[in-house]
């Protein structure tokens, strides 16, 4: 599966942002997915994952309550709604596939990755 992130932008502080994942091939609806983060100078971060039903998603705290993670499998597509946006959450925003059913928050349980999109918002 080939994965293709898009959506991110400048946005000021309060505003929302919706970026979605296109994945190519027959396989989107076997995989869990999940979209990791990475601020200058930082490691990648967990944000929110979706397992391959779309029945069981868990967000990193920094984000709950604000962030929604959804998929639609007739379309192969992952979506993250941000709401309410601050300036912490500038960072360029990758999505990633795994092969486990639900998932997980490490970079290692996922095995490819969209090239990311970037999100910057201002204060």
């Amino acid at each position: 599966v080939q994965l293709q992130a898009s959506g991110g932008g400048l946005v000021q502080a309060g505003g929302s942002l919706r970026p979605s994942c296109a994945a190519s091939g027959r396989t989107f609806s076997t995989y869990a997915m999940g979209w990791f983060r990475q601020a200058p100078g930082k490691e990648r971060e967990f944000v929110a994952r979706i397992s391959s039903n779309g029945g069981i998603v868990s967000y990193a705290n920094a984000v709950k309550g604000r962030f929604t993670i959804s998929r639609n499998n007739a379309d192969n597509t992952l979506i993250l709604q941000m709401n309410n946006l601050q300036p912490e959450d500038t960072a360029v925003y990758y999505c990633a596939a795994s092969r486990s059913g639900v998932g997980g928050v490490s970079v290692t349980d996922y095995f490819t990755w969209g090239q990311g999109t970037q999100v910057t918002v201002s204060s």
